[in-house]
């Protein structure tokens, strides 16, 4: 074949930055190949499945031949006012479903579209760092600059907006918080949100606020929406997911609300890129919405993650990894253990999480894989049952005291 120079791979696809999630993949399938029993505390997929009666509702509704028309075509307004009632049931906020919410393929699909549907080429953002990787990557799709907040243990893992120059903040068409928090499981109340809301009205910069674990407060905490605050729609949006609140990832739907033009804008986008959930999926969705609505003193599945928190902690602290206990999620971010034995090299995110998984089968996450702040952690996300945390606890310290060493 004739070498005509062309690349048929553009360059934004190496300024996405996860390809750390790509070499987990290829570390884990090495160790199977090996023999190994794996325990995948990685991607922070729900290991439980929706409710009978959702699953039900989808099942029903996919039997349906109606159904398969392009859900554009349906109307979608039945998700829409569910999540609005839930918004008004969960928050106490009021919300217009047809002019201040779309449907989205899961909140990621909303995350990484917004910036192309709200800035322009040479805009800029504030983006945290640790963060979830679809944050700077869908502002590398949008040739959008990312101006990055420093989180830190020190803060509680806040930014500090005081440290956002005057310039930054002016030139910035948003500010994009996620709390609470994956990977740092961190957690903030409405007295942070009011701040920043006074910042970014002060500088006309547009708060979002990626809300997917909302129901994955421990201790007695239930997160709050910004949403809440008076007049924090007129400068704030916030995304939301039925993937970790209702262990519906692989449907893929969730939802975004607040500032109608932001809203509108990311309606108008998407509208150009397919056409919406499919429709029986939007059904079951309405169905967990409503079970929610209609049992609230019902556990919410954060009730699951807290209980395997304990254990899991209680076994590695049991074993010599002593951790913070996270305040929300379904994941654990976890300063390097002391080891009792080296490489001959310093311990990195990077290598400590690639000779655990060679050593003993449990995929944890590099803390790189989130941002230059997150070098020294490690995300490791409890998505297997209790048999099998204890099981991946009691390996990890084998290896951390040298027991389980690969040469």
């Amino acid at each position: 074949m004739m070498d005509t120079g062309k690349a048929w791979r553009s360059e934004r696809l190496s300024a996405l930055g996860s390809s750390i999630f790509s070499e987990v993949a290829a570390w884990k399938a090495a160790a199977a190949r090996e023999g190994k029993d794996i325990i995948d505390l990685g991607i922070g997929s729900p290991d439980q499945p929706p409710t009978e009666k959702v699953r039900r509702a989808l099942a029903e509704a996919a039997l349906q031949a109606g159904n398969y028309a392009y859900p554009a075509t349906k109307d979608g307004m039945p998700f829409k006012e569910a999540a609005a009632a839930w918004m008004k049931h969960r928050f106490g906020v009021t919300v217009d479903p047809a002019s201040e919410m779309v449907t989205l393929l899961g909140s990621q699909d909303g995350l990484a579209h917004l910036a192309m549907a709200i800035c322009d080429p040479g805009d800029a953002a504030l983006l945290p760092n640790p963060g979830y990787p679809i944050y700077a990557g869908s502002l590398a799709l949008a040739g959008v600059e990312a101006i990055l907040m420093p989180l830190r243990e020190e803060n509680g893992y806040l930014p500090d907006l005081d440290a956002i120059s005057v310039e930054e903040w002016q030139r910035s068409k948003f500010i994009l918080l996620n709390y609470p928090n994956n990977p740092l499981s961190a957690v903030a109340d409405l007295a942070f949100y009011e701040k920043v809301l006074v910042k970014a009205k002060e500088h006309g910069v547009l708060v979002v606020h990626d809300l997917a674990y909302s129901e994955m407060g421990f201790d007695g905490n239930e997160p709050p929406s910004i949403l809440q605050l008076p007049g924090a729609s007129e400068q704030a949006v916030e995304f939301h997911s039925m993937s970790k609140s209702f262990n519906m990832a692989g449907c893929r739907i969730g939802f975004l609300t607040g500032n109608r033009e932001a809203v509108g804008a990311l309606r108008e986008l998407k509208a150009n890129i397919d056409y919406g959930a499919f429709y029986p999926v939007q059904q079951a969705a309405v169905v967990a919405l409503q079970e929610a609505m209609a049992a609230p003193d019902k556990p919410k599945v954060g009730k699951l993650y807290e209980r395997r928190r304990d254990l899991f902690l209680d076994a590695l602290r049991a074993e010599g990894w002593d951790m913070k206990l996270p305040k929300a999620t379904m994941f654990v971010w976890a300063q390097l253990p002391k080891m009792a034995w080296d490489t001959g090299v310093a311990w990195t995110s990077r290598t400590i999480s690639q000779e655990m998984l060679k050593a003993t089968g449990v995929v944890v996450v590099p803390g790189e894989a989130f941002g230059t702040e997150g070098e020294g952690y490690v995300r490791i996300a409890l998505v297997e049952d209790e048999s099998r945390l204890l099981e991946a606890a009691a390996r990890i310290g084998r290896f951390i005291r040298g027991e389980l060493v690969i040469k």
